[in-house]
């Protein structure tokens, strides 16, 4: 009887472990640009997504048709039970702090200036998802399409303007975008920060990169959608990228630099 004891434990005990390995990977993205990271490394993974997730500003929102949206809430992590946590600035610390109890890992997406800071970024979270072939393969599509995009503005000066009316200078990866694209920064002031209606009639730059003027309700009112700017910008865009393209410190700051080559030619 006890030898039959110890074979019933036994067995118990391999059927658990079993059905905890078969288990799929539980990976809860509490922002936007989290959600981009796992949908793209991690697909196969068992996913709750942030319910901006298929915004029309979310790069991989088609991706995300069909996936489970929550918010990003303690109920929400108690009910899904995640392994893994990606973030870039969602959650607050009562949530975070409850998940690290709970044995959940959180990873952060950093800010990146420029283009190895997204490397870091891809690699970081590939790592977290126990993903690291994805990220090596989403990092050689980010230097091919680099490739692409380089040389093409020749080094002209262009200046990047928001639908809101701000800018970037140098240190930032609008800045690297430029920069990958063959563009110099028209901006000299590190940072982001207002262009300025006033700026734009004295010392009008000689080309503009808009950002985000695609999206209807980004920034309806706001000053680079002026009347004044408009007619700044009218004979004066390269470019004209989408709002997705420039939402998170990811690879697809490439496949922006690559819009940017294509339509300044």
């Amino acid at each position: 009887m006890k030898r039959r004891l110890c074979g019933l434990t036994l067995f118990i005990t391999a059927t658990v472990a079993t059905s905890a390995q078969a288990r799929p990977l539980r990976v809860m993205a509490l922002d936007q640009c989290a959600d981009q990271f796992v949908l793209a490394l991690a697909p196969d993974a068992e996913l709750a997504l942030s319910p901006r997730a298929d915004d029309p500003d979310a790069w991989m929102r088609n991706a995300a048709k069909g996936r489970r949206l929550v918010r990003p809430t303690l109920e929400a992590a108690t009910g899904f039970q995640p392994d893994v946590v990606v973030r870039y600035w969602g959650g607050d610390a009562r949530l975070l702090n409850a998940l690290d109890r709970r044995g959940a890992r959180t990873v952060g997406i950093d800010d990146a200036t420029d283009m190895d800071g997204v490397r870091a970024n891809i690699r970081k979270v590939a790592a977290a998802l126990d993903r690291p072939e994805r990220g090596e393969a989403l990092v050689r599509r980010m230097d091919t399409q680099l490739s692409r995009a380089s040389g093409a503005g020749h080094g002209r000066a262009a200046v990047y303007v928001t639908a809101g009316g701000f800018t970037s200078g140098p240190g930032s990866l609008m800045d690297a975008i430029l920069r990958a694209a063959g563009f110099r920064n028209g901006v000299v002031k590190p940072g982001y920060q207002p262009l300025g209606l006033e700026r734009v009639l004295l010392s009008p730059p000689a080309l503009y990169v808009k950002g985000f003027f695609d999206l209807a309700r980004s920034d309806w009112r706001g000053a680079g959608r002026h009347p004044v700017m408009r007619r700044a910008t009218a004979e004066r865009t390269a470019a004209s990228l989408p709002g997705a393209a420039l939402t998170c410190p990811a690879w697809f700051a490439a496949d922006a630099a690559v819009l940017l080559a294509e339509q300044a030619k």
